[in-house]
């Protein structure tokens, strides 16, 4: 209520009262204009009546909420379930234009604000995890793949006739196909084994360079986030290469975020040389639903062109779910989670080395990967051929979600591209392994939880001396869905 309203009140119920109450009322707007003022994320999280208090004040101000509106086109805002309006907070009319998924759409005023203070407290939260000087960023509503491919579909209007794309080797299927959708040919760069780590080969990076010319490569894609023993890309030297030759680079950075290494990395990579965007999963870095990304850069004018490269208006989901979740947090509550990460990776560093001794095998070294572990399986691969599988099967139907067993030799085809080694990242891995991941959101409960079913299963195969013993099989995609990158 406004000032008017509560002095009416005034007349019905105590004086007295009703001061109080407004200024209880003021304590939340107070909060609500502090976000407006500086278009930061909150230190402190807001409590679930303020954030429903301003979603309201926001929804207010879209035409299909007027008083006595009357709406005679064909997008209205018109929703035929209450349940579904509820849901959205009568949002209704998403973001964007239908020439520009970040303009201001006249009939809703309340859903704009939306889409800016969200994308403004998304680029204050990156900054904070590390990269202090990305310069503008906008929530998209698509997966980190397709997010991917509207970038690489912007660079074309800048390099009309490149027709390749330069791409450091990750096992990970969206990755290839946001480049092959997007009309360009992949220019598949092996990994090369540094101790049990594989790494980025620059030489061959370069060799390439030289072999197509750079006119013609309409990109560098590297990665940060990824499954080990594949470590994040040497982004710094990849952007000092392509600052040399006038090549564009983008970086996958799917849920690297919760990573101060890979955001280091990126800070780095911009400050030497060149990094013109960087593309983060929404889900995997900030606990929402799946379907959305952040798109992000250090030139604004073209992360602004990205963004006009979108077709049509856009969801407002994926805007309101992180927009809701970091009020809710605060940066503070976001910095714990971070913290709280870090601390689980280091106890699951532990818990699997100490498990892989136990059973004759060892978990891999792979410093330079911040997120993502391995543990060999030599011994269970000279149990049976089949023993290795077998394991991801018996741990898919124990409900461990998210670790990934990768056997040697697997092939597949994806696009017309033959991956020798698939899953591995690279053609002649020397063993095989089980990935686990400390990602946001992990919990010593689960830790110790997957730690136990794996040591259970891992004595059971041994015991039986068959991968066949237990008849127990996963369905075909159990393995490829354990801890997919964007």
């Amino acid at each position: 209520m406004n000032t008017e309203n509560f002095s009416l009140s005034e007349k019905i119920v105590s004086s007295s009262y009703i001061r109080q109450g407004s200024q209880a009322r003021r304590g939340h707007e107070q909060l609500i204009r502090v976000l407006l003022e500086q278009g930061k994320c909150p230190e402190e999280g807001w409590n679930e009546s303020t954030i429903e208090l301003f979603l309201s004040e926001l929804a207010v101000m879209d035409s299909n909420n007027f008083l006595g509106n009357c709406g005679v086109g064909e997008r209205e805002g018109r929703v035929a379930s209450g349940l579904v309006a509820r849901r959205h907070y009568r949002l209704i009319h998403g973001i964007g234009r239908s020439g520009d998924i970040a303009a201001v759409q006249p009939k809703a005023a309340g859903s704009s604000l939306l889409n800016k203070l969200t994308n403004s407290v998304v680029l204050d939260i990156l900054r904070q995890a590390g990269v202090r000087s990305a310069s503008s960023c906008f929530v998209v509503p698509m997966a980190t793949g397709m997010s991917l491919t509207l970038c690489f579909l912007t660079l074309r209007h800048r390099r009309p006739g490149a027709r390749y794309i330069l791409w450091p080797r990750i096992d990970q299927k969206s990755c290839f196909k946001a480049m092959v959708t997007a009309g360009f040919e992949p220019i598949v760069i092996e990994n090369i084994l540094e101790g049990d780590e594989l790494r980025t080969d620059l030489e061959a990076m370069q060799k390439k360079i030289e072999e197509l010319g750079a006119e013609n490569i309409l990109c560098v894609h590297s990665t940060t986030s990824c499954f080990a023993p594949r470590v994040p890309d040497r982004l710094e030297e990849l952007a000092v290469i392509c600052a040399k030759h006038d090549i564009p680079h983008v970086v996958n950075n799917a849920y690297g975020v919760q990573s101060s290494k890979c955001m280091h990395l990126i800070q780095q990579g911009a400050r030497v040389g060149r990094i013109d965007a960087f593309v983060q999963s929404l889900d995997k870095n900030f606990l929402v639903p799946v379907g959305g990304a952040i798109i992000a850069g250090f030139d604004e004018a073209f992360v602004k062109e990205i963004s006009k490269m979108y077709p049509g208006r856009a969801s407002a989901s994926p805007s309101l779910d992180v927009l809701i979740t970091l009020l809710t947090l605060g940066a503070s509550g976001y910095r714990k989670l971070l913290s709280e990460r870090k601390e689980m990776y280091s106890h699951l560093t532990q818990e699997l080395s100490t498990l892989a001794q136990q059973h004759g095998e060892r978990l891999l070294h792979t410093p330079h990967n911040p997120i993502s572990l391995a543990v060999s399986l030599d011994g269970l691969q000279a149990h049976s051929d089949q023993a290795v599988t077998q394991l991801g099967s018996m741990l898919f139907t124990r409900q461990v979600s998210g670790a990934r067993v990768v056997p040697l030799g697997a092939v597949q085809e994806v696009n017309g591209h033959t991956f020798r080694g698939f899953m591995s990242h690279s053609e002649m891995y020397p063993c095989p392994y089980l990935n686990a991941a400390s990602a946001i959101g992990v919990t010593r409960g689960d830790v110790e939880l997957c730690i136990k079913r794996l040591d259970k299963c891992l004595k059971s195969l041994r015991k039986a001396g068959s991968a066949g013993a237990s008849g127990e099989t996963a369905p075909p995609s159990a393995q490829e869905d354990q801890g997919a990158a964007p």
